[in-house]
């Protein structure tokens, strides 16, 4: 980088919020924090009891083997997007052990800055997930962020286990049809037995189809891999932006190795200070807290366009009446069969932004009510919105970091009975408690080290997120921001959208690129109001 250190260029951004907006914002994190949350409290509480031990900082190791470090990345045109260039970059199977096993692949992308004279160096990106791949982001920072695309040459990249990279393998389509099938509400002793097979089922053929593969599908392996991505550019510091499991990605990067981190932006926040199976417990609140607070309002105040009702409580009782009937009479269409599970992933999947999710969702709720009439448009976008949610694919990526990187309670009672209790409270998400619960508890036990986010030796940082993001919740970036110190956190109030940057709100876009351009962080954490829509 050509920049100076971070920690001598902080300052007071341009935007910020009025007393009034700063007061509204304080009542805005106290009714976050409320009464809604005390019962997720109560399982957290549980959740440390049981099966989380203290995490320690994980020690950087030795420098990357020579045949790593010197190796030459070879620049091609994608294939798939023509304003990228790709190449393939090899890396240890276990970074600990980096002779005892086959290597890996990593499939990694970048777009040049497009103002030479201006550039300031590179901006490192990263998918979320665990599961989503990133070959391709680059292009879409550049069209959304031209300010950025001028000033930075911006990596992406597809990280261990997914996409072009070395993957692992689970189950074909077909296969995984048994995963989401009947209804996670179903809370008979036969149920739970049937769910409780189907998921030691993933688990094992993953185990079975991926070469030894899942152990090394960790965080702290990946954030190996982008060490060495760093030292192949030929930068000495990087700026990294991660959205959502991005920003888990980042810390364990920052916290392994701070003294490569020019600028960190972290969007959406995963619980990254403790572990996975405390912050998932925590998501059948936030998804029940969006869709009741959120999308059932927008699309009771549009009746007159969709014809679902005109208070929440008459929508989600015809969305419950739709799912009841799902149950009883799925839709089967071609390959695609239509049951309560996907009605679930379909409203869970249509929740995460307001912009397109939930006009999509809301479409494709009106086209179940009576398929065969449904226009080949409203059909479309039903099959996109219920038939298109996870895969295979997506969940081997995802289970490997899940159940890996932190430990996980194996005891399928507890489950089943935390899955009863989240399926009454908040259903929507806490259905499936005991069917994602049980593949890791099926899974191979986890050997990574556990990696204690602090912020220790790191310039400040930026972490963005919304009060009522389903996925990222609020009070989970709380306490990742509390574990980064130095960190400066943009609450966006009256706001749900999972993913803040780029996108249409002026005081986020200035906070970023203030920080990203010229190195102005704020002095402290900011509130964004979300701006007025029709």
């Amino acid at each position: 980088m050509t920049t100076g250190d971070l920690t001598r260029t902080t300052s007071t951004p341009t935007t910020g919020t009025s007393t009034r907006r700063a007061r509204r914002a304080r009542r805005t994190r106290r009714t976050t924090l409320g009464g809604c949350t005390a019962a997720l409290l109560t399982l957290l509480a549980l959740a440390s009891a049981t099966g989380t031990a203290g995490a320690v900082a994980a020690p950087t190791g030795a420098a990357a083997p020579a045949r790593y470090a010197h190796q030459q990345l070879t620049w091609q045109t994608c294939a798939e997007e023509a304003t990228l260039e790709c190449a393939t970059m090899t890396a240890p199977r276990d970074w600990h052990h980096p002779g005892r096993s086959p290597d890996i692949t990593v499939a990694v992308s970048r777009h040049r800055a497009t103002d030479p004279a201006r550039r300031i160096g590179t901006l490192l990106t990263a998918a979320g997930g665990p599961g989503g791949q990133g070959l391709l982001r680059p292009a879409d920072h550049v069209r959304n962020a031209p300010a950025l695309g001028a000033s930075y040459d911006i990596i992406g990249f597809d990280q261990r286990g997914v996409g072009h990279s070395t993957r692992a393998v689970c189950q074909t389509p077909e296969e995984f049809r048994s995963f989401f099938s009947g209804d996670f509400r179903d809370d008979t002793p036969a149920d739970r037995a049937r769910v409780i097979a189907n998921s030691a089922a993933l688990a094992a053929s993953c185990e079975q189809r991926s070469g030894g593969l899942l152990p090394f599908l960790t965080t702290e392996q990946t954030a190996r891999d982008l060490d060495l991505l760093r030292a192949l550019l030929g930068e000495r510091r990087i700026s990294y932006y991660g959205p959502s499991y991005a920003t888990m990605i980042g810390a364990y990067y920052a916290t392994l190795f701070p003294h490569r981190i020019e600028r960190m932006v972290l969007d959406s926040n995963i619980g990254f200070d403790g572990t996975w199976e405390r912050f998932q417990l925590g998501q059948p609140m936030s998804f029940q807290r969006r869709f009741d607070e959120d999308f059932l309002p927008w699309l009771a105040a549009r009746d007159a366009t969709y014809h679902y009702g005109t208070t929440p409580a008459e929508v989600k009782a015809r969305w419950e009446a739709r799912r009841a009937a799902l149950r009883e009479h799925p839709i089967v269409d071609g390959q695609l069969t239509l049951g309560p599970n996907q009605l679930d992933n379909g409203t869970i999947q249509g929740i995460y932004r307001e912009n397109n999710g939930f006009t999509l969702l809301a479409t494709a709720l009106t086209a179940l009510d009576d398929w065969p009439a449904a226009g080949p448009a409203a059909r479309t976008t039903a099959r996109r919105v219920f038939g298109d949610y996870l895969s295979p694919e997506f969940l081997a990526e995802y289970f490997a970091v899940t159940c890996s990187d932190t430990p996980w309670t194996r005891d399928l009672s507890l489950w089943a009975a935390r899955g009863a209790e989240n399926a009454a409270r908040w259903p929507l998400v806490g259905a499936r408690t005991l069917a994602f619960a049980a593949v890791c508890a099926s899974w191979p036990t986890p050997t990574a080290p556990r990696v204690r986010v602090t912020g220790a030796g790191l310039p400040p940082t930026l972490m963005l997120n919304s009060v009522h993001d389903p996925a990222t919740y609020y009070e989970a970036a709380l306490s990742a921001h509390r574990a980064l110190r130095g960190s400066r956190l943009v609450t966006v109030t009256d706001n749900g959208d999972h993913g803040q940057y780029p996108g249409p709100n002026p005081c986020v876009r200035t906070a970023v690129e203030s920080y990203l351009l010229a190195g102005v962080a704020p002095a402290g954490d900011l509130t964004c109001p979300s701006p007025t829509t029709s």
